[in-house]
């Protein structure tokens, strides 16, 4: 099913219309100039506007999905869902590190025992290669998400000479659920159970009432707020933009 003109874009607001066109001229921009570009997604609800944009412009761009073999079921068919429906390309990444290598010696996973090791292995390490082919990153990292993605910039470097855009940055939750209604495209399943960030089965709980912000499912109870996608793979930021 192509949804990509379901309803005309006046009927999202002003702001939303402004984000849109935004992330639109800068496709543009790095299309004249040559550059390759791909994105990455975890295929949650908040993904569904950088994902439909993308679709809409150029349906040959890779999204990089990590698949960490820990992931929900449900994530998995939301994936399909999507990538289907949208007519996206995605790009299975699995670690270079089999699961029988990512045990502690008494047999434990690493994500119960180290779980920054894990996400290093499942994440960081399989994503280095990918970008070294790549000019252009994108990612849909938001500023409320968390205190760390607050001072982010529009585009930043990244590692090897990539440059990472994020065009979902300034969006609320508020946009994305607009978004998403306008064009009649689903959520994740299991945000209806309560999980308003998600990520992998063993690290993510319900959200909580009393959180701060939205991923305070993700490893709950421990210091850890992030992957290390958007901490490890960083150049120097600048805070404009």
């Amino acid at each position: 099913m192509n949804v990509t003109n379901y309803f005309p874009v006046n009927s999202l607001s002003e702001e939303i219309q402004t984000q849109v066109s935004l992330f639109r001229e800068c496709l543009a921009a790095y299309r004249e100039a040559g550059h390759k570009v791909m994105a990455s997604s975890s295929f949650q609800t908040h993904s569904i506007p950088m994902l439909h944009v993308i679709s809409e412009i150029d349906r040959s761009i890779p999204i990089v999905f990590l698949q960490t073999g820990f992931h929900f079921p449900a994530t998995l068919t939301y994936r399909d869902e999507i990538a289907e429906r949208l007519g996206l390309t995605i790009l299975n990444v699995e670690s270079p590190t089999p699961k029988i290598a990512q045990r502690t010696q008494d047999g434990r996973f690493f994500f119960a025992s180290d779980p920054s090791y894990c996400c290093y292995l499942n994440k960081t390490l399989p994503m280095e290669p990918i970008l070294r082919e790549y000019d252009v990153w994108i990612t849909g990292v938001r500023r409320d998400q968390n205190a760390n993605r607050r001072s982010f910039a529009l585009e930043a470097p990244g590692p090897h000479g990539t440059l990472r855009f994020h065009p979902m940055l300034d969006w609320t939750s508020k946009m994305i659920h607009q978004y998403r209604k306008a064009y009649g495209l689903p959520p994740h399943p299991l945000e209806a159970e309560g999980y308003l960030s998600i990520g992998c089965a063993p690290c993510t709980q319900k959200f909580l009432d009393s959180a701060t912000d939205e991923r305070a499912g993700r490893w709950a109870g421990m210091k850890k707020t992030e992957c290390g996608l958007h901490t490890d793979l960083v150049g120097e930021q600048s805070t404009a933009g």
